[in-house]
């Protein structure tokens, strides 16, 4: 599956979840919501992926969670907050970078209108 029609397809899924609930709920609950709207739509993902941070060669679970991971390709991380921020773009980047994803979608549920609350990065 080609990143672009996957990234399309997920974002949709993030549009209806947010259509249904809006905003101002739990991350934990669009998290959720996602999920299941993912699983409606064929597209296969794991939830709170574990991330281990490898250092000088040394695996080390340190407790780190990748909201979700769709296809093993495309990371989603999800925030409920009034405004993103660098250290939300930082961690996306940080899960990119030790799992060796290429693309990620920052999105917070916690807008008016979806495609405001939705950064892509690459790479």
């Amino acid at each position: 599956m080609e990143f672009d029609d996957l990234s399309h397809r997920v974002i949709g899924c993030a549009i209806e979840v947010h259509r249904e609930l809006g905003p101002g709920l739990l991350e934990s609950a669009y998290e959720q919501c996602l999920a299941h709207e993912l699983s409606r739509n064929g597209i296969r993902f794991e939830l709170q992926h574990p991330q281990p941070v490898e250092y000088k060669g040394l695996k080390l679970d340190c407790g780190y969670r990748i909201d979700l991971l769709a296809e093993g390709e495309l990371i989603l991380e999800l925030k409920s907050v009034n405004k993103l921020t660098g250290v939300h773009e930082a961690q996306l980047l940080t899960y990119m970078k030790l799992s060796g994803t290429k693309t990620g979608l920052l999105i917070n549920f916690n807008v008016v209108k979806l495609k405001d609350g939705i950064k892509r990065f690459v790479l």
